[in-house]
């Protein structure tokens, strides 16, 4: 079975790369996006909707941050992983993420591949070593 993800991306230019990137290099479905936390809480949330992943940036729009998203999904199903992609991954950002239960934090501008690789890991497609 496929590999399910929702994508919280306030930049579509982003939003679509990684769409892009997941399907063709780690055959990972994208089943949502939204480009606020409102909607993607919404959505995540919903009973009925299925997914496995959850991309998450941390600077979203008025209606919250990446962080409300965070709060939200604390009590998902098991199986369900979060992971923060985040030009703001800095120490204190990356421990008060984990507290709030994402799986992993990645820095957009030198995390991708290693975002990539764990994503290829998750669908079971082999991947190179994470490179921090």
């Amino acid at each position: 079975m496929a590999v399910r993800a929702f994508i919280v991306e306030d930049n579509s230019a982003i939003r679509e790369s990684l769409v892009e990137a997941l399907a063709e290099l780690a055959g990972i479905r994208t089943v949502g996006q939204s480009g606020n936390a409102a909607g993607a809480i919404a959505w995540l949330t919903q009973s009925g909707n299925d997914w496995d992943v959850a991309i998450v940036d941390l600077l979203l729009d008025e209606t919250g941050t990446g962080l409300d998203v965070l709060k939200a999904l604390r009590g998902r199903e098991p199986g369900r992983q979060v992971v923060v992609l985040t030009a703001t991954a800095s120490g204190l950002v990356r421990d008060q993420c984990l507290a709030l239960g994402c799986d992993e934090v990645f820095d957009k501008s030198m995390d991708t591949e290693a975002l990539l690789d764990w994503c290829m890991r998750r669908a079971g497609r082999p991947a190179g070593p994470v490179v921090r």
